[in-house]
């Protein structure tokens, strides 16, 4: 059986490298796992390309996305289904807890102290036409200030509210003095780099995405397994 980390693709290269990277970090994980690497558009190879030559056995297909949104209920399927290869589709990473914490080591290797009461953090996301989805980003905040003394909130990059200068108001009327930018993304791309234009304009300091680390590609793997076992008891 393998796996098929599929990221949706991005124009800008990190994207793809970060994905590509991942996948090493799982093989060295799991050595004699097929592990593969596909996206969705912009980068090759396309998901449809990658199930067709999956071999024998049932692939699994494991989003590489935080979000349970479009790309993963809509593009994803699609292409599967495309494909006409009887793989199944794994969940996406989510707010993992093991996510959560490489964020908040993200936070302290940009040099922001746990035990700071005046730092405010706003977790930058994308954001999504499907409210739950938002709703479950907002949760990483909450999450994310546990065994520390900040104060957190979500702020969105694209789509709904509250945009990061309102989430930014919003942590200074409660008390935050020091505000810094935690990308809740796992690579950099076009959207963060938006971001960091507007961390740089705002003088606030801003940490690196999740990136390649092996709780990232641990999560990935708890997915796998989650659907293969799924699939032997279906």
């Amino acid at each position: 059986m393998s796996l098929i980390l599929t990221a949706h693709g991005s124009a800008d290269a990190r994207s793809a490298l970060i994905a590509r990277s991942i996948v090493d970090c799982i093989r060295q994980l799991r050595p004699g796992l097929d592990a593969r690497v596909a996206f969705c558009e912009h980068n090759s190879p396309n998901l449809r390309e990658v199930l067709a030559t999956s071999g024998h056995g049932h692939p699994v297909v494991v989003p590489l996305l935080l979000a349970d949104a479009y790309h993963a209920r809509v593009d994803i399927p699609a292409l599967i289904a495309e494909s006409g290869v009887d793989a199944r589709q794994a969940e996406v990473l989510g707010e993992d807890d093991r996510l959560i914490h490489v964020l908040r080591q993200r936070l302290e290797q940009a040099g922001v102290s746990r035990l700071d009461p005046g730092v405010g953090v706003l977790v930058t996301a994308v954001g999504s036409s499907r409210p739950q989805a938002n709703a479950a980003t907002a949760m990483v905040a909450r999450e994310l200030t546990l065994m520390t003394r900040w104060t957190a909130t979500t702020a969105f990059a694209t789509g709904p509210h509250p945009t990061l200068a309102e989430a930014s108001e919003l942590l200074r009327e409660r008390g935050a003095t020091r505000l810094v930018i935690a990308p809740w993304f796992l690579a950099h791309g076009r959207i963060t780099d938006r971001v960091a234009t507007f961390a740089r304009a705002q003088h606030i300091p801003m940490s690196a995405p999740l990136g390649v680390h092996r709780q990232v590609a641990e999560t990935v793997l708890d997915r796998f397994d989650a659907a293969t076992v799924a699939r032997a008891v279906a």
